[in-house]
């Protein structure tokens, strides 16, 4: 079987070509290097087995290719080819920055109080985008839109 990874690209990608690094991890290369900074020291990277992990920028890679696709490219086999590495790898890799993630979510995840002008700014936003019931939402930062397939509920 012919194998021709294309995570090699992306150093290439993010010097020359963002828009390809942008396409493949759906993030700007200097949002990747502060994401890469912010989780490289959790200790889920660290062991003192002799086997030893990807580098960390290759597990994020991996996480942020597997985790930004859906449909035909959403399985671990699309992410083993793309990436050059084993399914074991890319379950791995997903699930160890996913724990580095959740331990530092504080970091990640920033909802600002509703008395903010950048939270009235996003309400005015989101309202004249979408719908006024939506208005106390929330969405992503970016302006993307969310492709939901049921409603949201609680838990």
């Amino acid at each position: 079987m012919m194998c021709a990874p294309q995570l090699c690209l992306l150093e290439h990608f993010a010097d020359h070509r963002p828009h390809l690094f942008i396409k493949r991890l759906h993030v700007w290369p200097s949002i990747f290097d502060c994401f890469l900074n912010q989780i490289s020291d959790h200790p889920i990277f660290h062991s003192c087995s002799e086997n030893h992990q990807l580098p960390v920028a290759i597990q994020l890679a991996n996480f942020l290719f597997h985790a930004g696709h859906y449909g035909n490219a959403v399985s671990p086999e699309d992410v083993t080819q793309w990436a050059g590495v084993s399914i074991g790898s890319v379950v791995n890799c997903t699930n160890c920055v996913m724990i580095a993630v959740l331990d530092e979510h504080v970091q990640f995840v920033r909802i600002p109080s509703k008395d903010l002008e950048d939270m009235e700014k996003a309400q005015i936003f989101t309202e004249s985008c979408t719908c006024p019931a939506w208005k106390n939402g929330i969405s992503a930062a970016d302006g993307s839109s969310i492709p939901l397939f049921e409603k949201p509920h609680m838990l």
